[in-house]
């Protein structure tokens, strides 16, 4: 993989800090674009990916510097917890604008290039919630499941032209976007699960990585990454 370009939304922290890290430690040449510096990037441009035309800047940017972008991995996220009836509109509104919003400035930017190349991968993280939905979540739920359609749909398009899009769908995981106090990691609950414990950032990375690579074959997959969690 040496001398390939990776584009990684979100690698300022937690999952997309851990992939980011994984992939530079084979080679790959990382360009984050994050609301926050990240360290195993090569290239970090800092960026709201709700943002279309921002998004669409800094991969001209990626482009300049590295060319070609060879994979993309679109990882940035937004999580809070509120009951159903309890979320505003505004609320509602950023985890859209974030998770769906984000991906398809993503798509928009990297898909046309990959096509007229011949190759190309996409990975979205998406999250268990979108096939099981939770509690006290339901608009990141709702938000994470219009992605994953999204995600696959697309990949439905451009598999011909040599471009595969999968999905990662982790379940709760070790990073901080699940907050200390978060139910999820309770004792109580941790009990219940098989492997007794939840995901970690360094396990969503290792599937990313084999998705990103020449040597596996999928198309629109979703493969969850969740210690039992969702079986």
């Amino acid at each position: 993989m040496t001398g390939r370009t990776a584009l990684i939304t979100g690698a300022g922290s937690g999952i997309g800090a851990a992939i980011a890290n994984r992939l530079r430690g084979n080679g790959w040449r990382i360009a984050s674009i994050s609301q926050e510096s990240a360290e195993h990037a090569d290239l970090s441009i800092i960026v709201d990916v709700a943002d279309e035309t921002s998004v669409l800047e800094a991969v001209h940017e990626i482009r300049r510097e590295f060319g070609a972008i060879d994979s993309a991995v679109v990882c940035a996220g937004h999580y809070e917890e509120v009951p159903a009836l309890e979320i505003d509109p505004t609320a509602w509104t950023r985890m859209i604008r974030v998770h769906v919003g984000g991906l398809m400035h993503v798509l928009r930017a990297v898909l046309p290039e990959m096509r007229a190349r011949g190759t190309g991968r996409v990975v979205g993280i998406a999250s268990e919630r979108a096939i099981g939905g939770g509690s006290n979540d339901a608009h990141y739920a709702a938000a994470k499941g219009a992605a994953l359609s999204l995600l696959r749909s697309a990949a439905v398009e451009v598999a011909a032209d040599g471009v595969l899009i999968n999905a990662v769908a982790p379940g709760p995981c070790d990073t901080p976007l699940l907050g200390p106090d978060s139910w999820e990691r309770a004792p109580e609950f941790l009990q219940t699960l098989p492997a007794g414990r939840i995901a970690t950032p360094q396990e969503v990375a290792e599937l990313v990585e084999a998705l990103v690579s020449d040597d596996l074959n999928l198309c629109a997959e979703v493969l969850s990454v969740n210690s039992g969690t969702v079986i």
